[in-house]
């Protein structure tokens, strides 16, 4: 079986811990105190979302040709 990977983003919440999302696979958010533990999470919530496009025969999609730029603007207030 081929290794995939895929991007995660943590987003830090005021009330403590990370909310991760991954950006490839719509709707696949989920949630940790630490960083370790929504790293943990995310490759659990990555497996299972796999796994389900599998079951309904649907395709699942890659990072592969994927590019990534950070774009810094200035805001106005």
């Amino acid at each position: 079986m081929k290794p995939l990977n895929y991007r995660i983003l943590f987003k830090k919440e005021p009330e403590g811990g990370y909310t991760v999302t991954v950006p490839s696979l719509p709707g696949c958010i989920t949630y940790g105190e630490t960083i370790e533990e929504a790293k943990k999470m995310a490759k659990e919530a990555i497996e299972l979302y796999i796994e389900s496009l599998k079951a309904h025969g649907e395709e699942i999609p890659t990072e592969e040709e994927t590019l990534e730029y950070t774009l810094t603007i200035t805001a106005y207030a």
